[in-house]
């Protein structure tokens, strides 16, 4: 029954990258290298999740990964460096459900890019074709061989 307190199953999102489900030791040590640096948790959604990243990812200028967004579509705030999405347990973090990890792989599934424009930021899906960068098997070409 309690065979993964000290693990939890989480999202693991990267800069230009999908999410992927990862586990992690639930100590503060495996959260902090997963962040790259001291740990802040934000809790900007209804569910019980929360997002844990890098307290001082933009002042350490790590690359902006995803936008939060307010329930208008419109971005509040953008994380910035690698960040998990861990479930919340009684007063802990926690694994994910099987849900909610759905759930916020599909929220956070495209990953973005962040252009400063003066003093506004703007954010643009990245395109599906990651270049160069094809770990897997490719599925046949469409086109004719």
């Amino acid at each position: 029954m309690e065979q993964n307190e000290n693990t939890l199953s989480v999202l693991k999102i990267t800069p230009g990258q999908y999410p992927q489900q990862v586990e992690i030791d639930n100590n503060l040590k495996a959260l902090q290298e997963a962040v790259g640096g001291t740990i802040a948790a934000v809790y900007p959604f209804a569910d019980p999740v929360a997002i844990i990243c890098n307290d001082d990812g933009k002042l350490m200028g790590l690359p902006l990964n995803r936008a939060l967004r307010d329930e208008n579509g419109q971005m509040y705030d953008a994380i910035a460096g690698d960040f998990l999405v861990v479930g919340l347990g009684e007063e802990d973090f926690a694994s994910l459900t099987p849900e909610m990890a759905q759930k916020y792989e599909q929220l956070f599934h495209q990953p973005e890019a962040f252009l400063k424009l003066g003093n506004r930021l703007l954010v643009l899906p990245v395109p599906d074709e990651p270049p160069a960068e094809k770990p897997r098997t490719k599925p046949p070409a469409e086109h004719d061989r």
